[in-house]
């Protein structure tokens, strides 16, 4: 584990309560559902390891009319090179209303992930995010949390400078 990291849970757990413990100020907000969230990734878990494609087919499937190749990574990174054919969503602005309004009315529609860890590159603008917090996972609870269970994650490591990736620069 990443020594930063490590520290950061160590800082954690020396400033919370027991992890799985729920803090009082939780328990008051209800619009932060905890237990929710613990509670849809262990639902996730098998769908999204069902839905693992290597690359060659990744890219088939991008190419399917109809199938939307999602790019959750931040609007500078998305600028600076993205798979051709994506469409930036930025995590953080996901909600209903912005989902809908990517991926269209159809929660059925057939949409690709990917982010900075499946490349090799490990720079700008895929630098290496730690391996628990890789944005794919997030994306992937996030998309099913809304309803949309037609979720594909690349599984392969590759590197953005293959012609065959059709890396788009800024």
């Amino acid at each position: 584990m990443d020594r930063r990291l490590f520290l950061s849970f160590v800082g954690i757990g020396a400033a919370t309560p027991a992890l799985g413990q729920p803090r009082a100020v939780e328990a008051a907000n209800p619009q932060i559902d905890y237990p929710g969230f613990q509670q849809l990734t262990g639902d996730v878990a098998s769908l999204r390891n069902e839905r693992l494609l290597p690359f060659a087919q990744f890219k088939k499937q991008a190419a399917s009319a109809g199938t939307l190749l999602l790019d959750a990574r931040s609007e500078r990174a998305f600028r600076e090179g993205h798979i051709k054919g994506a469409v930036n969503l930025p995590f953080p602005d996901f909600n209903a209303e912005s989902l809908e309004e990517t991926v269209g009315p159809s929660v059925h529609r057939r949409i690709l992930i990917y982010c900075n860890n499946n490349f090799s590159n490990r720079t700008r603008p895929v630098p290496m995010k730690a391996r628990p917090l890789a944005l794919n996972i997030q994306t992937f609870i996030n998309l099913v949390g809304y309803g949309y269970r037609n979720v594909w994650e690349l599984a392969d490591v590759i590197d953005f400078n293959d012609p065959k990736v059709e890396w788009v620069r800024a």
